[in-house]
Formats: structure tokens, C-alpha cells, sequence
């Protein structure tokens, strides 16, 4: 009994060599030079992984035998090897980069949005922002439901969020100015980066984006408390501490909107919103 276990160990400390190997083989090209994987003919890996597809299928090995059908331009191999693992975001993301390779952008989107890839979608919707604003907002709005129905992505919430109320201030600007359908969307943006603001409020980005935002629908006091809350959390940020002068003078108050352009001036005179508080400024006097 004593040997046969001991033989049982040896064959398994074997297979698990043979497949650290193998492993080794399909990643060559990771490899350093010189290496002992380096020298490792991939041919042998990938008669060891669908040794193991035939005989024990496990996830890791579809996975690795469709990433390596992909690397090769093997789409159909790819994808029946994708097909074949469970559900799971590891899977979607093979088969989105599958339907990519094969030129159907409107496939590989549907499993980045499925797994989610983040980076993906929101590469994607950027593409879209400069000739379909509202595209890339009905795009970056199914992203943002899709973590909020994993509840595992708090920080990419925020952030889509935050692209939400780019897409819409920019929506807005197609519209016909001072319309209904203008506002409407400079509303949306509105709630889009308070909800940022809301999920992190330790952003400055979004602290200042939903005080400009407030700034832009003439809400004053609301801007006020947003850029103060974006002074605290960076005291050195210059687009905070003009952004107060913003509200400073729109209030009628333009002695404290200038002793707030010195301060942003002193810590960057290049930032645009110390720029924007000086052109403001510069509508009722000349500043020195």
C-alpha cells in the first residue's frame, strides 16, 4: 500500500510537471531569453493541453487553449474552445475578443458588457462621444447598470457616472441653445456627477465637475459647497480654490472672487479654471 501511494504521488508530481511545462510552452514568448521556457517548443504544450481537453476539461484549459487559438488567428478554434467553459466573465471576454478578430464590433461589445470589461466599453463609448454623444451615453448607461447589478465595482460605478455626465453636457450642446431639450440634459449631467460625487466623495474630479455642472445652472450656493468640499480633499488645487471665486463673484462678491484668483494664481496660473475666474473677472474690471 506503502508503494503504491508513493507511486500515486510520483505520477501526480509528474502530471503537474508535465503541465507547468506545458504551460511554460504556450507563454514562450513571455518568456526571457535564453530561459528554460524559452526553449520549450509551444507543439508541446499544445499537445499536453488537448491531451487534457479530451481526457479532463477544466476551465483553465479551454481558457488557455482558446487564448492560444486567438494569438494564432484560429477565431473558430477560439470560440468553440470559449464555448465550452462556464459561465463567467473569464468567458465573455474570450468570446468578445473572439467576435472582435472577427470584425463584429457589435458582438464583441455585447460580451464586454456582459463579462464587464470597463476598459473595453469604455474605450468604445469615448469612440463614440465625438459624432454621437447620445450614443456614447446609452452605451456608458448600460455599463453603469451592468456593475450596479454585480455590486463588486463601487469605484468603476463612480466613474461611469462621471462619464455619463461628460456625454451629457456634451448632448446638451448639440441641442438648440436655452431649449428644453438643452436643459433637460444639462439636468441629467447634473445628477449624473452628484451621483458621483455621492459614491466618492474623496474625489476632487468629482467634486469639481458636479460644481462646475451646479455653476452652469446658476446653483451658486450648491457650487460653492462643491468646490469648498474639492479644496478640502486638495488644498494645493488650484481649480478648487478659483472655482470658489467662481461662486464668489457670481454672488455679487468680486473683492473675495480676486483675493480667490491670487490664492489659485499662486499655486497654478495655467489652470483653466483660474483662467475662467479671470474672464470673469476681467467683465466688470480690468484685473491686475
Amino acid at each position: 500500500m506503502r508503494a503504491a501511494a508513493a507511486l500515486a504521488i510520483a505520477a501526480l508530481v509528474i502530471s503537474l510537471g508535465v503541465v507547468q511545462l506545458a504551460s511554460y510552452a504556450l507563454d514562450r514568448s513571455a518568456a526571457v531569453p535564453g530561459s528554460v521556457p524559452a526553449h520549450i517548443p509551444a507543439a508541446f504544450g499544445l499537445a499536453v493541453y488537448r491531451a487534457l481537453d479530451r481526457v479532463a476539461p477544466a476551465p483553465f484549459v479551454e481558457a488557455t487553449l482558446a487564448a492560444h487559438a486567438l494569438a494564432n488567428d484560429e477565431d473558430d478554434a477560439a470560440q468553440h474552445y470559449a464555448l465550452r467553459m462556464p459561465a463567467s466573465p473569464a468567458r465573455d471576454e474570450l468570446l468578445a475578443q473572439t467576435a472582435l478578430a472577427r470584425g463584429d464590433e457589435t458582438l464583441a461589445l455585447e460580451y464586454d458588457l456582459a463579462a464587464p470589461d470597463v476598459d473595453a466599453v469604455s474605450r468604445a463609448a469615448l469612440a463614440r462621444a465625438s459624432t454621437d454623444p447620445e450614443g456614447a451615453y446609452r452605451l456608458e448607461l448600460q455599463l453603469k447598470d451592468r456593475l450596479l447589478l454585480l455590486t463588486t465595482h463601487p469605484d468603476a460605478v463612480a466613474e461611469a457616472y462621471w462619464n455619463l455626465g461628460q456625454y451629457g453636457n456634451q448632448s446638451a450642446w448639440r441641442k438648440v441653445p436655452e431649449s428644453a431639450e438643452q436643459h433637460a440634459w444639462l439636468r441629467r449631467a447634473d445628477g449624473d456627477f452628484e451621483s458621483a460625487v455621492s459614491l466618492a466623495p474623496l474625489s476632487e474630479k468629482y467634486a469639481l465637475s458636479a460644481g462646475n455642472q451646479s455653476a452652469l445652472l446658476g446653483d451658486f450656493a450648491r457650487a460653492r459647497a462643491l468646490f469648498a468640499q474639492a479644496a478640502e480633499i486638495d488644498p494645493g488645487g488650484a481649480d478648487a480654490i478659483a472655482g470658489l471665486g467662481i461662486a464668489a463673484f457670481a454672488s455679487g462678491d468680486a473683492s473675495l472672487a480676486r483675493l480667490y484668483l491670487a490664492r489659485a494664481r499662486a499655486l497654478d496660473p495655467q489652470a483653466l479654471m483660474v483662467r475662467a475666474l479671470e474672464r470673469d473677472l476681467a467683465k466688470g474690471r480690468v484685473i491686475e
